[in-house]
């Protein structure tokens, strides 16, 4: 299977997780061969960059010697491979969801599917496509960050994050998103579930939101559902005090 940058997609990691044989096309290796270069130079000039030779997150600021870059590269991919190797024991197994249905097209009507669904999808995802190279929609971006937050901070920090993101990834994720069902597999989950999920007085009510995320997972024989109030669709950044006790339980849970 050839894989080409930006066109790479979820049917596709599908078959590399099955098992099938990926390669990069020719044009990918070459600018592969050109960023390593790159590096390359980097390190032997001795500049300071971020991911490179330093730390990351609040490690931001902190070099790394070069005698220790190789295990930096290492750790870095270690990181983003969560979900990969030996699966961990059943006694540590479990699974926290934040605001996510098992079907996106739920929000459509009870009867939809992903066939119903799919082309207004498609649409969505080529109309917010078509902007990308443009100027970002501060309107736009402030809309979306309205919907999906209820306090002004967070509402913030949520349109900042719409103006600064590709619209290419982002239809395409909402895409994705709107034409995968889970809810067929949902039975077969014997991992603990947490559903965190948010209501607000403006609505969605505490009865609206209840019977909609209860009912979405109800086929889930292991689910504990955790609401939290006044929040919307992000409630970590709504409520970060009541967000962070929850993930502590979870964490903590034997």
């Amino acid at each position: 299977m050839k894989l080409e940058p930006n066109q790479v997609t979820l049917s596709q990691l599908r078959q590399l997780w099955a098992g099938d044989e990926g390669r990069l096309d020719e044009a990918s290796l070459q600018r592969v061969a050109v960023a390593a270069a790159s590096i390359d130079r980097i390190v032997a000039g001795g500049e300071t960059v971020y991911g490179v030779n330093t730390g990351f997150g609040l490690l931001a600021n902190t070099r790394i010697h070069d005698d220790r870059l190789a295990e930096l590269q290492t750790n870095l991919i270690l990181s983003h491979s969560a979900g990969l190797g030996d699966p961990l024991p059943r006694h540590v197994s479990r699974l926290m969801i934040v605001d996510s249905l098992p079907f996106f097209g739920m929000l459509f009507g009870p009867t939809a599917t992903v066939a119903m669904v799919e082309p207004q999808g498609k649409a969505m995802r080529d109309q917010m496509a078509a902007a990308y190279g443009k100027p970002a929609d501060a309107a736009g971006a402030e809309a979306t960050a309205n919907r999906l937050a209820l306090k002004p901070e967070s509402r913030a920090k949520v349109k900042a994050w719409a103006m600064a993101a590709d619209p290419r990834v982002s239809g395409e994720a909402m895409y994705e998103d709107l034409t995968t069902d889970l809810r067929p597999d949902l039975a077969g989950i014997k991992t603990p579930i947490t559903l965190v999920y948010p209501w607000a007085e403006t609505g969605p009510t505490k009865a609206m939101a209840d019977a909609l995320y209860r009912g979405a997972y109800a086929a889930a024989p292991n689910v504990t559902f955790v609401d939290v109030g006044d929040s919307a669709h992000f409630v970590m950044l709504d409520q970060p005090e009541v967000f962070g006790a929850a993930l502590k339980r979870f964490a903590d849970a034997k």
